[in-house]
């Protein structure tokens, strides 16, 4: 049905709407903006309760119900303005918002309204305003047709209005939104109604309060990664490229930007000895590695873990590209092969790789035709990336310097090469093009010019992609990280539970890291945990090296059920908190 509850503004009378003609028209050097866009933009402070940036799901549903339409198309609006799952719309989403809104009134039905025929319509210009009741076109924070504070209490009497209860002064607006609600059924861990206004808000405010306590006391930053920071949930989504020396990854990267990037050197031989970020910003620079991990605002802090020698090989490299703006580019040292692998790099290369890894959307292994055998290092770097599997995309690149049938059998070689590596029935999503600046040669394939086009478009399908897929990744991965907290503290509690009470804690200790899979075991018998949340007992026993089990605070069933919690309670709730409102 429609949304009902307009608003009644009587005593104070609804300025006339003025005609749109050339005097109010804003000029292209006075404004950037197309005109629906400007006057979007100046609504956009009305819907924002708090003026923090951000239009919320409560505060869309008590503005665009101004418009009168019904809540399956306002839901639609919703859908095609958040499409990254955010939990809020901000100056950009609202205005994708009001132009759904405006396509909706002026006669579209709300399922035939899609993303592609969005931008036709704005393109064609023919788009009119969207209508709201008791918002002109040339409203805004310095010309509100009503009083603040009257408009705040008929909006909160909108939102109330179907359940025929109220709340004097208006301060229910942000109550109704549920945002000061605790995130656990006990009242125990209540977000701030301020921070808690996303998706990302909401898993910092979890993992600060619930589930980092837990981390930090049994040294869980040391088994799994190291422990979180702002900087790593608030991040741009992350591309992260592997492959040998001279398979193109920096080429890749300049063909993608449609630039160099500072630092970036392009060669037969290994060229790039660093882990290079390369990330937007308005000039050229490049910042050194040591400088970046403690910048708290990046997500690379967790880099420190690796020390200096590893910190003296990373940087990150800033240009002003418009690919950058959505995304983060990760370009790699080439993996060795042969002799040179007998190389010490300084720094645990497989282990930065599973750093990497873990914290990217997308993770793209880079082949050319002759280069298809997969090393030693390069498969012990693929076997870091298990359990990231759905990230993984596989380009065959440089497909142009071989003939159609040189190419048919290449692509079965690297399957095959691949299978041997992965061990795992599915089959990886391969492109295969020539991904660099240079025309495409058709004097070995002249068959193969479409099919490279068709599969260059397909990538850049996908990475633009990311973006949208950005915050259920994040989402996936914090679940995936609590699952091994969880698993963790299990282990600890079974293994500390075995320990004598006074003397002989190392000689104890010592038999159980001999016996550890059978102690992993009994562990899955008692505590009902799944084999596949199991970690490596070979990484397990190392790692313990260097702990006293007995040294360890004991896990306490409160603890245990606190995380419980989170995956059973809190993060179902987070999802229908900030999911679409209509």
């Amino acid at each position: 049905g429609r949304v009902t509850g307009r608003l009644h503004l009587a005593p104070r009378r609804r300025p006339p709407r003025r005609a749109r003609g050339p005097a109010f028209r804003p000029t292209p050097s006075a404004m950037p903006y197309a005109e629906d866009e400007a006057t979007y933009r100046r609504w956009f402070p009305l819907a924002d309760d708090d003026n923090d940036g951000r239009v919320t799901g409560g505060d869309a549903v008590k503005f665009f119900a101004l418009s009168g339409l019904p809540k399956p198309t306002l839901s639609r609006a919703w859908q095609l303005a958040d499409s990254g799952r955010q939990g809020f719309l901000g100056p950009d989403q609202f205005v994708r918002a009001l132009r759904v809104i405006a396509m909706a009134q002026s006669g579209v039905d709300a399922v035939d309204i899609s993303a592609a025929s969005l931008e036709q319509a704005v393109a064609s210009g023919a788009l009119p305003i969207a209508d709201l009741e008791g918002i002109d076109a040339e409203s805004g924070p310095d010309n509100n047709p009503f009083e603040a504070f009257a408009l705040r209490e008929d909006l909160a009497g909108l939102g109330e209005g179907s359940k025929g209860s109220g709340t004097p002064g208006g301060s229910s607006s942000r109550s109704s939104a549920g945002r000061d609600r605790s995130y656990s059924e006990r009242g125990k861990v209540k977000i701030d109604a301020k921070a808690a206004t996303s998706i990302v808000d909401s898993l910092k405010e979890i993992y600060r309060h619930k589930v980092r306590p837990v981390e930090e006391a049994l040294k869980f930053g040391s088994f799994y990664s190291p422990l979180l920071t702002d900087g790593d949930f608030e991040g741009k989504p992350n591309v992260l490229l592997l492959g040998q020396y001279s398979t193109g990854k920096t080429t890749f990267i300049k063909h993608l930007l449609g630039q160099e990037y500072p630092g970036c050197n392009i060669g037969p031989e290994p060229t790039t000895d660093r882990f290079v970020v390369v990330m937007h910003g308005p000039e050229p620079r490049t910042t050194p590695g040591q400088t970046l991990a403690v910048q708290t605002d990046k997500p690379f802090t967790g880099l420190t873990a690796f020390g200096s020698s590893f910190l003296s090989k990373f940087e990150a490299s800033q240009c002003d590209a418009k690919l950058l703006e959505e995304i983060t580019l990760v370009d790699t040292p080439g993996v060795l092969s042969g002799e040179k692998q007998r190389i010490n790099r300084g720094y645990n290369f497989e282990h930065v790789c599973e750093w990497f890894a873990a914290r990217s959307d997308v993770i793209l292994l880079l082949f050319d035709p002759y280069k298809l055998d997969i090393s030693d290092e390069f498969k012990t770097v693929i076997s870091c990336l298990r359990g990231h599997d759905d990230k993984v995309r596989v380009v065959l690149n440089k497909a142009d310097g071989v003939s159609s049938q040189q190419l048919l059998r290449v692509y079965g070689a690297l399957m095959w090469s691949l299978g041997k590596v992965f061990m795992t029935p599915e089959v990886c999503k391969v492109y295969v093009g020539s991904f660099n600046t240079e025309p495409l040669k058709t004097e070995h394939n002249s068959l193969g010019a479409e099919l490279f086009e068709k599969e260059q478009s397909d990538l850049k399908r996908d990475l633009l992609d990311v973006p949208r897929r950005s915050c259920d990744r994040k989402v996936n991965e914090f679940v995936k990280r609590v699952r091994a907290c969880l698993t963790h503290a299990k282990i600890i509690a079974h293994l500390r539970k075995q320990m004598p009470l006074m003397t002989g804690h190392a000689d104890k200790q010592r038999r159980l890291m001999d016996n550890l899979e059978t102690e992993f075991q009994a562990c899955v018998h008692e505590h009902h945990i799944p084999r596949g949340d199991m970690p490596n007992p070979r990484r397990f026993k190392d790692i313990m090296k260097g702990i006293q089990i007995w040294k360890l605070p004991k896990v306490d069933k409160k603890q245990m059920q606190m995380l419980e919690e989170v995956l059973t309670v809190d993060l179902p709730r987070v999802m229908r908190e900030f999911d679409n409102p209509f």
